[in-house]
């Protein structure tokens, strides 16, 4: 059980953790914010809300996760070209899961009908549906940045 542990929890998954964090506050803050100023009253707003906070989170994933969380220094052409239309284009298919599920939550589940109220807040529907349809997101992202994209170079 130690030994899974510790494969489980080391540098890399808790940076990735914080970053994963960060890089989804960056990613709610946006929506959040574009949600307050555009509504939520039409599917296609959502959605492209959405869109817009998917390009500033992924942007701050890439550089955060290249050079904090899997030490990945080069900067050279050749690892550009390999990493970044492998990160982007994982996180385009983690992306098109997330729009695919927020689009259910709120054809299917009628997200955007419900409030969740804790105390004195109020948090709409769809705010909900996105905070939990970005755990699946967080851990696909790990999963493909681990295993496909800044996978060590073998020596």
């Amino acid at each position: 059980m130690k030994k899974y542990l510790k494969k489980l929890v080391n540098r890399e998954t808790v940076a990735y953790l914080v970053f994963g964090v960060l890089t989804t506050l960056v990613n709610f803050a946006v929506f959040w914010l574009m949600d307050d100023w555009f509504g939520s009253e039409s599917k296609a707003v959502v959605m492209l809300n959405n869109a817009v906070a998917f390009v500033a989170a992924v942007l701050f994933a890439y550089v955060t996760n290249k050079l904090f969380v899997f030490e990945s220094k080069s900067w050279s052409a050749k690892t550009l070209l390999r990493e970044v239309p492998a990160f982007f284009g994982a996180r385009l298919v983690s992306f098109g899961i997330e729009e695919l599920l927020l689009l259910f939550s709120l054809s299917v589940v009628h997200a955007g009908n419900y409030i969740l109220r804790l105390g004195g807040l109020s948090i709409g529907g769809v705010k909900v549906a996105k905070v939990l349809i970005s755990v699946v997101t967080v851990i696909l992202n790990y999963f493909f940045s681990k295993l496909f994209i800044f996978k060590k170079e073998e020596k």
